[in-house]
């Protein structure tokens, strides 16, 4: 090491951890960038956006060998009073951009740094993500028009933009080009810009102009599901969600399920383009209530991202899905996507761009691209399990030597439908359910109400919302239940020999139900609504079997349950139905909305995208209806948990029933049964 290097200051910025040594004298600002250490700035180092906020942290870090104190940063000046005096500057925070270097520094990066930032409403996720924007807002001083030098505004705001930022070869979108001299005189020729670019290859654009100085920008991130759509509005500044809300697909009244949609475009003219018109009223729709929520006008939405399955991603561009309805279920386009939001109707800033993460096969769509970059199992050296339970269930299994990708048609059962009480998630829905091993009594909980069914004063607080039927968490569970207490064998089998002990085991015709409440109105669980649900499960395990076996294991390490439905599974009761393999409890997650986490880190982060983009490349997709083993793993699977797969790490928690095969019957009955030991 140089004398001069050993006199040069050694700074650590928390919490990315990144470290260097800088000449005394440096800004704060300028070392963060050398670093690559994110620091938002807008002005431009002027001291007037007040985005690059940071604070020195005092003391001796024995572990960085750093003696970091406010003493080894400069003082205050004017620029920094100047802006405390306007806008005010928190106690112990500096502006990196004025504040330099003198001595050995831990460099605090607050992650609130935000001027009169919103309060954040809901948040997508907890994680911090690091902000690399595609979008950047950059404050510039224009030279005027001199009669000696005829450059013209534009040029010369280009030439601004490139001496004080770096910025060059830069385009601009065509509908700004007539206003740039309206601005900038408006501004009195100080203007922000906002720069978008995707790849550090491609050309930056201008996308949109103020006169002054403006301090934010927002994006959205956006899961359209054949269900629900669900979007955030999030700071690309800060990286705040400031506005998160959901509305349902309305394109439901078009088809319940994603191939009734498709044979509705086969069969109308015009059915491509109402579906594509109702899906874009309802983000737009969506749009408005985020900006209502956050205080924002939609015109500073500079950048979007969206994740869809592949039908409804075809649907959402306008693109016909019929191809998607037939082997070989071809997609117009594998690969991200990326649009002026103005060309596909978006109603937000005329300059705005539209990011659609890569689909990885034809039924594997873009939202499992976001649940794989948010989850990351090719980042794990464990073989991780991503499971999205839904009417066409997407299934990721890999590490990151490995990745597969398969879907497996579950079908509508886990969502209420196909059930005889069955609803979606509402208020007045069951939503969990507990049956005494002993006397078969049930107790359970409502969507909407506090207290368990036999708690008292539960009649009263269930009042207001009814008891109205069983949601999809609570349908999992009552089966779940029902084989644990004995009510049905594990071939799925109602037990009609029960009725001798319990008047819940009810005739109805050649076999049996459960009555899980008898009252208004009158809940039962049919020997048909568990058969429905026994081929719903076994066609997603036969699918997660499937890809263990291309993996070349007999277990999984982790396993992430992603999509709304997925966050109120109970993983135990998920296990003991049989729906997912067995695993360390401990080590079952539900996920959320893991689509929609993946897609807010494409819009925060352009890396990811090029992340994700690379990683589609190499995930295998394995078609389970050319496999053929899958009907057998299908067969086996249709017994709880598994006619013949092994659940330890289950048997430890969960006290698994005595096998009990029933006399089918013809397939309906529920007559005399018989016991034989456990395997």
């Amino acid at each position: 090491m140089t004398d001069t290097a050993e006199k040069d200051a050694l700074v650590l910025f928390m919490p990315s951890g990144k470290r260097g040594r800088f000449p005394v004298g440096t800004p704060v600002l300028d070392a963060a960038r050398q670093l690559g250490v994110y620091v938002e700035s807008v002005c431009g180092g002027r001291a007037t956006c007040g985005r690059c906020q940071i604070t020195v942290q005092e003391g001796n870090f024995a572990k960085h060998q750093i003696v970091s104190s406010n003493d080894h940063i400069s003082p205050i000046g004017p620029k920094e009073e100047r802006y405390d005096r306007v806008r005010g500057l928190p106690e112990g925070r500096r502006l990196s951009c004025s504040a330099q270097i003198l001595g050995d520094l831990v460099v605090d990066v607050p992650q609130d740094t935000v001027v009169n930032a919103q309060v954040v409403r809901k948040a997508a996720t907890d994680r911090v993500i690091e902000r690399k924007a595609a979008v950047q807002l950059c404050f510039v001083e224009v030279e005027e028009p001199d009669m000696h030098k005829p450059l013209g505004d534009l040029d010369r705001l280009k030439a601004a933009l490139e001496k004080e930022w770096g910025w060059k070869d830069l385009l601009i979108a065509p509908h700004l080009i007539p206003q740039v001299q309206s601005i900038l005189r408006k501004g009195e020729w100080g203007v922000t810009a906002a720069i978008h670019r995707d790849m550090d290859s491609s050309r930056p654009f201008i996308v949109g102009l103020w006169p002054g100085l403006k301090n934010e920008a927002y994006g959205i991130a956006c899961d359209i599901g054949s269900t629900t759509i669900a979007m955030h509005l999030v700071s690309l500044l800060s990286g705040r969600i400031v506005g998160s809300s959901g509305t349902s697909n309305p394109q439901i009244r078009f088809g319940e399920d994603l191939m009734s949609r498709v044979s509705y475009v086969m069969m109308n003219p015009d059915g491509r383009e109402a579906m594509t018109k109702a899906v874009r009223e309802a983000v737009n729709d969506l749009i408005g209530k985020v900006c209502e929520e956050g205080g924002v006008n939609r015109d500073d939405i500079l950048d979007s991202v969206f994740v869809a399955n592949p039908i409804m991603h075809h649907l959402f561009l306008g693109i016909d899905p019929t191809e998607l309805g037939q082997a070989p279920f071809a997609l117009a386009a594998s690969g991200a996507l990326q649009y002026w939001a103005h060309d596909i109707e978006i109603n937000v800033n005329r300059g705005a761009r539209v990011y659609m993460l890569p689909c990885i096969a034809g039924h594997v769509g873009a939202d499992a691209a976001g649940a794989t970059l948010s989850e990351g199992p090719y980042r794990q050296d464990e073989m991780m399990l991503l499971v999205d339970v839904g009417t066409n269930a997407e299934i990721i299994l890999g590490n990151s030597s490995r990745v597969v990708a398969a879907s497996s048609p579950t079908g509508p059962a886990f969502e209420g439908a196909e059930i005889s009480a069955g609803q979606r998630a509402a208020p007045g829905a069951i939503e969990r359910v507990r049956i005494d091993p002993v006397t078969l009594e049930p107790r359970f909980r409502v969507i909407g109400v506090d207290k368990w069914s036999d708690e008292e004063g539960f009649e009263e607080a269930a009042g207001s919302v009814g008891v109205t039927g069983i949601c999809g968490s609570a349908i999992i569970e009552v089966v779940a239940e029902m084989y644990l207490s004995g009510v049905i064998s594990e071939d799925g089998m109602i037990d009609g020999a029960m009725a001798e002990k319990s008047h819940r085991i009810i005739p109805n015709g050649r076999t049996f139900s459960y009555l899980l409440r008898d009252g208004e109105p009158r809940i039962t669980v049919t020997q048909n609504d568990v058969r429905a649900i026994q081929l719903a499960k076994a066609a997603l395990y036969a699918g997660i079997k499937l890809l263990m076996e291309k993996q070349g294991v007999e277990t999984v390490d982790t396993i992430r349950f992603a999509g709304a439905f997925g966050s109120f599974i109970d993983p135990k009761y998920a296990m003991v139905l049989g729906l997912i393999p067995d695993c360390d409890l401990d080590k079952v997650k539900a996920v959320g909305n893991a689509a929609g986490t993946g897609a807010l880190m494409a819009l925060l982060n352009r890396d990811h995208r090029r992340e994700i983009e690379e990683t589609v490349t190499r995930i295998e997709k394995i078609e389970t209806a050319l496999e053929p083993n899958f009907q057998q793993l299908f067969v086996n699977a249709m017994a709880m948990p598994n006619k013949v797969d092994p659940f330890p790490h289950l048997a430890k928690v969960v006290a698994l029933p005595e096998r009990k095969v029933l006399a089918d019957d013809g397939g309906e009955g529920g007559g005399r049964r018989r016991r034989r030991s456990r395997d």
